[in-house]
C-alpha cells in the first residue's frame, strides 16, 4: 500500500462524514433520537485517537505518515513492529520521531503482563513511564497478578486498563467480569473496553460504559455485522454497533480518555476502512452538535 490517500478516498471520507447520522444502524432503530442535535459549536468532548496496532504490518515511519493525512494525533502506541519498542534505546527513538511529528501517546498496550513477577511487572511500568503515558492497555493479567500489579499503579500513579478479549478470553470476556475484578481495588485500576469483543461477549456496551464508569481509561473501537461472529468485522458504521449512543453514554459519564479505533482486518491495506472509520465517526459527532477534532 502506498503511504498517501487517494483523492477518491477523501471524497468518500467527506461523503461519509455528510451521511454519517444518517445512515447510522442505531439512527433506523430510532430516527427521534438520531435526529442531528442543534450545533453548539462546543468542541467534541469524545476525543478521538487511534490504536497503532490498526498498521501492525507498516512501520513507524508509515504509521506517522498515515495518521498526518487523517488528521489525527493522539496514539494508544503498541510494541508491534518498530512503533514503540520495549528497549529503552529503541523506545527513545520512536517518542523523538512521534514528538518531531507532533503525535501524542496516551496510552501504550496493549502490554501483556505474563509472569506475577516484581520485575516483569516493573519493567512494563517503567516502560510506560519512559513514555510519558497515564494509561497502560493490560492484554492478559490473570486475576491472581492483580494485587501484585495494582502496588506498581500506586508507586508510579499509572492507571490499568485492562482489555477484554470476548468469549474466548478464559479471564476477561466482559468488561463486567473486569468491574468485578476491581471493584475493590485502587481507583486506577480499571477497563479498556473493546466495543466488538464486548458484544460478542454477549453485553450490552452502552450499559458496561455505565456500569464501569469512572473506572473507563480507554475505548477501542471497531464495529461488526454480527454481534456473534468475530469475523464480521467492517469499517465503523458499516455494521451494527450504536456508535452515537456510546458516544452519549461517555458524555454521560464524563470519560476523558479517548475512543481509539482499532481497526483489525485488511492488515496489508487498511487505510480505506480507516479513512471511513474516521469520517463515520466524526459525522455521529457534528450530528451531535459538536465540533469535533481528532
Amino acid at each position: 500500500m502506498q503511504n498517501s490517500v487517494s483523492r477518491r478516498d477523501l471524497l468518500r471520507s467527506g461523503a461519509l462524514a455528510a451521511a454519517a447520522c444518517a445512515i447510522s444502524p442505531a439512527a433506523r432503530t430510532n430516527s427521534a433520537q438520531a435526529q442531528p442535535a442543534q450545533v453548539t459549536g462546543q468542541p467534541s468532548p469524545v476525543r478521538l485517537g487511534l490504536a497503532s496496532y490498526t498498521f501492525r504490518d507498516f512501520t513507524r515511519a508509515q504509521l506517522i505518515g498515515f495518521m498526518q493525512q487523517l488528521h489525527v494525533s493522539a496514539l494508544n502506541a503498541k510494541d508491534v513492529k518498530d512503533h514503540l519498542p520495549m528497549a529503552p534505546a529503541g523506545e527513545t527513538e520512536a517518542l523523538d520521531a512521534y514528538a518531531a511529528a507532533n503525535i501524542h501517546l496516551h496510552a501504550v498496550g496493549a502490554v501483556y503482563f505474563a509472569k506475577d513477577e516484581d520485575a516483569d511487572i516493573r519493567s512494563k511500568f517503567d516502560y510506560a513511564k519512559r513514555a510519558g503515558v497515564s494509561v497502560i492497555v493490560a492484554g492478559d493479567p490473570a486475576p491472581a497478578t492483580l494485587p501484585r500489579i495494582e502496588k506498581f499503579v500506586r508507586e508510579y500513579d499509572i492507571r490499568l486498563a485492562i482489555h477484554n478479549h470476548g468469549p474466548e478470553d478464559k479471564f476477561w470476556p466482559s468488561p463486567l467480569d473486569i468491574l468485578k475484578a476491581v471493584r475493590k481495588m485502587d481507583p486506577r485500576m480499571g477497563c479498556c473496553i473493546d466495543v466488538g469483543h464486548c458484544v460478542r461477549a454477549g453485553t450490552d456496551v452502552v450499559d458496561a460504559i455505565h456500569q464501569v464508569g469512572p473506572r473507563l481509561f480507554n475505548i477501542h473501537m471497531k464495529d461488526l455485522k454480527n454481534f456473534d461472529a468475530k469475523e464480521s468485522q467492517v469499517a465503523v458504521g458499516e455494521g451494527k454497533m450504536p456508535v452515537r449512543q456510546i458516544f452519549q453514554a461517555l458524555i454521560q459519564t464524563n470519560y476523558k480518555g479517548f475512543v481509539d479505533l482499532e481497526y483489525e482486518i485488511h492488515a496489508e491495506d487498511p487505510m480505506p476502512g480507516v479513512i471511513s472509520s474516521f469520517a463515520y465517526m466524526r459525522g455521529v459527532l457534528a450530528g451531535m452538535g459538536f465540533q469535533n477534532k481528532a
